[in-house]
């Protein structure tokens, strides 16, 4: 079992930038891919970032290239997703989450966070 938390969510202004963290509690936090995904509201759940296990591999959305920055340290338990020039189209509920495979279908993913509301004023 993991529990995943995350935080440093909250208002920024287009341009701006935001980094959330979220912790893993549990075991084996190294085994596990990591993911973040988004959700804005009337819209499905969408993968945003991945990172492999040992973070020699990550994936991005094409929205979020150049822009959105996932690292991991496995030996704090944590997963980062750094968000730099940040549009009004990123707003959203982000998650993160595990999964013992890496992958970017949040099916695949097996424990999820809270999420964190990421609002962003024009």
């Amino acid at each position: 079992q993991v529990q995943l938390v995350e935080s440093g969510g909250g208002l920024v202004q287009t341009g701006g930038s935001l980094r959330l963290s979220c912790v893993a509690s549990g075991r084996a936090f190294s085994s596990y891919a990591m993911g973040w995904f988004r959700q804005a509201p009337g819209k499905e759940r969408e993968f945003v970032v991945g990172i492999s296990s040992s973070a020699v591999y990550t994936a991005y959305a094409d929205s979020v290239k150049g822009r959105f920055t996932i690292s991991r340290d496995n030996a704090k338990n944590t997963v980062y997703l750094q968000m730099n020039s940040l549009k009004p189209e990123d707003a959203a509920v982000y998650y993160c989450a595990a999964s013992l495979t890496y992958s970017v279908t949040p099916t695949n993913y097996i424990y999820w966070g809270q999420g964190n509301q990421v609002p962003v004023s024009s």
